[in-house]
């Protein structure tokens, strides 16, 4: 059966850096598209970044330029690397994947970050704070 599993998470001063990964298993990995989400308490999930599978990249405007989604398909895992963290990162990160669709690549190339329904396998999530 399909799994994703985060990891990474955890406690990190302003401006600092923090890099999470996804682990993926029980599907071919190079046929899915991958991506990160975030939900902090009281507000609605956010999307965040995107990769297709032929690794073309999308960003939601708040992150971009801070935030890096990468994928290993020789270890089957994908990672968003977080820079310049602020407060308002501090959420819940899941990982997300679906099977790779032309609808997909063609949001991210635009530059949008497609919407959570747009995925049908998640991970349980890892928690970023970001505080003094």
């Amino acid at each position: 059966e399909v799994q994703l599993v985060e990891s990474g998470g955890g406690l990190v001063q302003p401006g600092g850096s923090l890099r999470l990964s996804c682990a993926a298993s029980g599907f071919t990995f190079s046929s899915y598209d991958m991506g990160w989400f975030r939900q902090a308490p009281g507000k609605e999930r956010e999307a965040v970044a995107a990769i297709d599978t032929d690794g073309d990249t999308s960003y939601a405007p708040s992150v971009k330029g801070r935030f890096t989604i990468s994928k290993d398909t020789a270890k089957n895992t994908f990672d968003l690397q977080m820079h310049s963290l602020k407060p308002e990162d501090t959420a819940m990160y899941f990982c997300a994947a679906e099977e790779g669709r032309s609808s997909f690549g063609l949001l991210v190339a635009a530059g949008v970050v497609p919407h959570e329904n747009e995925y049908k396998y998640w991970g349980q999530g890892t928690q970023v704070t970001v505080s003094t």
